[in-house]
């Protein structure tokens, strides 16, 4: 790595040679043989828009323009505008209620405690995932923006919950834990790990088919399991609570996170076609198999969450209208990504959900409503 003592006389550089970020092939096929620098490039050449890849790109990472996918650009500059800050919203309901004995139900108190459980820790999840892992393996510079802006997002979402979870004046040890000592929790980070281990494995480098097949097959759960899946059970719970005038203030910073993670999902979705676009040969008929199995498999772990947080009906929601409610994102997961559909038929048993999150309507998401609270706006639950 070089260091300000470092003699940085630029050398002739072989043909091609742009730069290798971090670990990455600087040269078709990944070869880092001869060439691997992790912050300054060797060339002095001005890149070409039609150099720049996702992965194992040999363009300068450090030239941010011109743009070749403008769709992260926009996305960066998108979640710029909707910042947000989880003290901006007033917990004094949300406090009051849950001092009042008679306020929640002990059910709708369970809710509560296991959501907070499961999200205080997967966002962290997600953002080492991102900072240690997909950062290190992306190899454009507007994407790279994007995860820069996704990662400081993250931990708003974490700091979120510490401020709900301090506000109530909740047992942080407790709370914090639950993704150790809450099984249906734990299954769910457990099913999450090693994927993420490929991504932050130090040693890991992409170039060849099977690591490309690596990287793109966590970054499918990262971003339509993780993200696209194992959230939903936790939002629709804290946002049916919000709708009947309970946890207000909790149900607000849900709002504002659900937001946020759509951007995600959809960023994500859009490295995964792309990442397909550039190298066919990854998307094979076994892949593709192999992705169903995934998103399936995400299912049975987001339903066994929903049975445990709920296990009997509260809010007018059960845990089976979640298994309905599973099959019907899953689907919309798998139809994003290019696979087969899961469950023929599958419907939203929720279509207030709809207004909020619906991604058909993702080119108006930053018009409705629950984004004009960066010019002092509020959200309305009727």
């Amino acid at each position: 790595m070089l260091t300000f003592e470092d003699d940085i006389t630029p050398v002739a550089p072989s043909a091609g040679v742009r730069m290798a970020t971090m670990g990455v092939g600087a040269v078709a096929g990944g070869d880092t043989s001869e060439h691997s620098y992790t912050i300054a490039s060797t060339s002095t050449g001005r890149i070409r828009v039609e150099d720049k890849r996702i992965i194992n790109s040999s363009a300068d990472v450090n030239q941010l323009v011109p743009f070749k996918y403008k769709w992260a650009w926009e996305k960066y500059l998108a979640g710029c505008a909707n910042h947000w800050m989880p003290q901006e919203v007033n917990m004094s309901a949300d406090i009051a209620l849950w001092k009042n004995p008679n306020g929640l139900t002990d059910d709708e108190r369970r809710l509560v405690m296991r959501n907070l459980g499961f999200f205080s820790t997967a966002d962290s999840l997600a953002a080492n995932n991102i900072a240690l892992g997909t950062y290190r393996h992306i190899t454009n510079p507007e994407c790279r923006q994007y995860l820069l802006r996704q990662a400081f997002e993250e931990a708003i979402h974490t700091h979120a919950y510490q401020y709900i979870v301090e506000s109530l004046g909740l047992d942080e040890g407790e709370v914090f834990n639950m993704y150790h000592e809450v099984q249906s929790i734990r299954d769910k980070d457990e099913f999450l790990l090693p994927f993420i281990d490929v991504l932050t494995n130090p040693d890991f480098k992409t170039g060849t088919p099977e690591n490309d097949q690596k990287l793109l097959r966590s970054l499918i759960v990262f971003a339509c399991i993780m993200e696209g899946l194992f959230f939903y059970v936790g939002f629709v719970q804290i946002l049916a609570l919000g709708r009947q005038n309970k946890m207000t203030g909790a149900a607000e910073q849900y709002q504002y996170i659900l937001r946020d993670e759509s951007m995600h999902l959809n960023f994500g979705v859009d490295v995964i076609n792309q990442i397909k676009l550039e190298n066919p040969h990854l998307w094979t008929p076994a892949f593709r198999e192999e992705v169903r199995g995934l998103i399936q498999k995400g299912v049975e772990l987001e339903y066994r969450y929903a049975e445990d947080t709920m296990p009997r009906g509260v809010l007018g929601l059960n845990a089976g209208m979640f298994k309905e409610y599973l099959r019907f994102i899953a689907n919309r997961r798998c139809l994003q990504i290019g696979v087969d559909v899961l469950y023929q038929g599958a419907s939203n048993p929720f279509p207030w959900m709809a207004e909020m999150i619906d991604l058909k309507k993702e080119k108006n998401f930053f018009e409705t409503r629950v984004t004009e609270y960066q010019t002092g706006g509020a959200l309305s639950w009727d």
